[in-house]
């Protein structure tokens, strides 16, 4: 089945989004689709910020969120495959970015939870907003579990 469309997935660093960037590679494999990975960044609350010592001047989070999702590219699908995935590098809320993203895409992938949120929730705030929102199917990938 040889696809023209885009897979959209988030990826920050987190193992749920590593297990959604191989999910997503898997299925872009299957349709023929090209995959896209997106990481977002935004700064802190202002009354949060006022709490935390100054950023050193060259201080740049969209270079290091760049750098989170090449070497997350890199370390899960090797170079020479990471090497075709198409990157973005956007500020701002991640559920909001993907959504974004998500407009002419053909699927979006999101890990079951990121770095941040209530671990004991069944699914994190990006994904379920997504789930609600999104223009596109939603594919939200849950972590393995360790067999006890």
């Amino acid at each position: 089945m040889a696809g023209n469309g885009r897979i959209v997935v988030g990826v920050d660093g987190s193992e749920p989004s590593v297990e959604a960037l191989r999910w997503a590679v898997r299925q872009a494999g299957l349709s023929g689709e090209t995959l896209e990975a997106v990481i977002s960044w935004e700064y802190p609350a202002a009354g949060w910020a006022s709490m935390v010592p100054a950023l050193p001047p060259d201080f740049d989070p969209e270079a290091m969120a760049a750098k989170i999702l090449d070497d997350t590219l890199e370390q899960t699908l090797g170079a020479e495959a990471a090497a075709s995935v198409e990157r973005t590098v956007l500020v701002g809320n991640p559920a909001q970015a993907l959504m974004d993203r998500a407009q002419g895409a053909s699927l979006v992938v999101v890990g079951d939870r990121g770095y941040s949120g209530f671990k004991a929730a069944l699914l994190g705030s990006v994904g379920l907003h997504l789930s609600q929102h999104a223009p596109c199917p939603v594919v939200v990938v849950r972590g393995t579990t360790a067999a006890a």
